[in-house]
């Protein structure tokens, strides 16, 4: 038999809790904005065509010349896995080194909701759930963050950015990335305590 089933098991009156035992919270969806990059899973994390000396890391530090940069050429696959769900309001991309180089600045980028392991041979035959066209003044520091279409990123896990191309350089940099929103309300287990 199983500890706290059927035998001397019984339940309050009232068919709640267990006298004494603390009633778990309610999970509740953060009520600010914040920026999301505290919640990244950053082993799952990737980018695909970048150049190892500026990393996809370097787009959390806040000193836009270290950057993130392609290798190759101008395109790249930015993978952002997030360690729980959350809703993504908006997304501020910085240009590289204040906007020294506009050439390298990233134009179209497209952005693809909960879709792991998209590559350079597959990722222009999916739909993406948004895409957006960067100018120099959206990546300015000064500028506002970016909007996303609200229904379509309520329930995020990972976000994959697909940029595919740039103001005409021969490589991408990108100085930073903000994604702002908020975290979904989940059951934390640990709330709940063992009855028996």
């Amino acid at each position: 038999m199983f500890p706290g089933f059927g035998g001397g098991a019984t339940l309050p009156a009232d068919g709640g809790p267990a006298a004494g035992a603390p009633e778990p919270t309610r999970a509740e969806d953060g009520t600010q904005l914040l920026d999301l990059s505290d919640k990244l899973d950053k082993p799952a994390c990737y980018a695909r065509n970048e150049n190892a000396s500026y990393p996809w890391g370097n787009l959390f530090i806040g000193d836009s010349r270290l950057a993130l940069r392609s290798d190759a050429d101008e395109q790249l696959i930015i993978h952002l896995t997030f360690q729980e769900f959350v809703k993504v309001k908006s997304i501020k991309f910085t240009e590289f080194n204040r906007g020294a180089s506009p050439d390298l600045n990233p134009v179209t980028v497209h952005i693809h909701v909960n879709r792991n392991n998209l590559g350079f041979e597959d990722i222009e035959d999916v739909d993406p759930a948004q895409s957006i066209t960067l100018t120099t003044d959206d990546l300015r520091d000064i500028s506002d963050a970016i909007d996303l279409y609200y229904v379509k990123f309520q329930r995020v896990k990972s976000l994959t950015f697909f940029v595919e191309d740039n103001g005409g350089g021969d490589v991408t940099a990108i100085g930073g990335l903000k994604i702002i929103g908020r975290t979904v309300a989940t059951t934390n287990m640990n709330d709940f305590k063992s009855q028996g």
